[in-house]
């Protein structure tokens, strides 16, 4: 998106993770028996890494199991679908992801965020351009140069189809005067899968999150050739922003949240919201974090529903703009 919908979808990330959690009311509420935790990506993304995480100082601090359960399928709307329609008990909860702003202008389904319970901002997770390592693509300007020249020739994964990744690059396409598809997409249920088709040669480049290729570019088996950020990750310092690979003020971040289903009863959800806000305290999550270049961020709870809310239009803004909603 544009710096101006960035802002409007986000403060920036050093501002979000500036914020402290308020002072939340003494809320009693304990799970008795297990818990399921919904993620409606596949295993090894960015998500799945995010909630197990989440899920395992959740499962210390109630003292319960948290059960991590990958509800894949549907462009993500198979798992937002099982965080919604729960009941709203706090024995289901689940990874709501940008998706939920998403889906419903690319005519998936009418499932949107007024049909959960946001509860925490779990992760901010801007994209990137990243091809493997043995690529003949040294720089952006070179895949968009190529693009140009050869549209349709070269093709991208890391999510489905209108999904966040897809719209990262459908995005830096238009906004660079290109057709959308001049880079064509090529599905996946989630990261993990993209990068693996990438390493396998299936496709030309991923543009997950940096924070999802860094242990791969670390290892030399990838390489980024950009950041949608205004501001290079702090772990892969190498790696430039869009602004400054190419003459562009194209950013894009996803996010990923703590939910539960429609009408969660306010102390339930009160119980999660200090239950995380007490997680993201702790070292563990901090050295998590810091293992994926990214930073502990936070969010009152009233805010992230406003937040998601301009999230949806600021997104379905841009859908709109390059062809993606039905």
């Amino acid at each position: 998106m544009t710096r101006t919908l960035l802002t409007g979808l986000l403060t920036g990330t050093a501002a979000i993770a500036a914020m402290t959690a308020p002072a939340l009311a003494d809320c009693h509420w304990v799970p008795e028996r297990a818990v399921t935790y919904v993620v409606p990506w596949g295993a090894g993304g960015g998500t799945d890494a995010n909630s197990r995480m989440m899920a395992s100082l959740l499962e210390q601090h109630f003292g319960v199991p948290f059960n991590v359960v990958n509800r894949t399928g549907g462009n993500g709307v198979v798992g937002h679908s099982a965080i919604a329609t729960a009941e709203p008990d706090g024995y289901t909860v689940g990874a709501a992801t940008v998706e939920i702003a998403m889906m419903h202008w690319a005519g998936l389904t009418e499932l949107d965020a007024s049909n959960i319970t946001p509860i925490a901002l779990i992760d901010i997770v801007p994209a990137s351009v990243t091809v493997a390592d043995d690529s003949e693509f040294g720089s952006l300007q070179e895949v968009i140069d190529y693009a140009r020249e050869n549209p349709g020739e070269l093709t991208a994964s890391g999510t489905a189809q209108g999904g966040i990744w897809h719209l990262a690059i459908a995005g830096l396409l238009n906004e660079q005067g290109l057709d959308p598809e001049a880079i064509r997409w090529i599905p996946s249920q989630g990261a993990a899968p993209g990068m693996q088709e990438l390493m396998a040669g299936g496709v030309d480049m991923v543009t997950v999150a940096l924070s999802e290729a860094k242990a791969l570019i670390e290892s030399g088996e990838l390489r980024g050739l950009a950041y949608m950020h205004d501001e290079r990750m702090s772990a892969l310092p190498d790696v430039p922003t869009t602004l400054e690979a190419i003459d562009t003020t194209w950013t894009l971040a996803a996010f990923i949240t703590l939910s539960g289903p429609e009408g969660m009863p306010e102390e339930i959800a009160c119980a999660y919201e200090q239950a995380v806000a007490e997680a993201v305290q702790t070292d563990a999550w901090a050295e998590f974090k810091d293992s994926r270049g990214a930073e502990v961020v936070s969010m009152p709870r009233a805010d992230l529903t406003a937040f998601i809310e301009a999230a949806d239009a600021n997104l379905g803004a841009t859908m709109e703009a390059i062809g993606l909603t039905q």
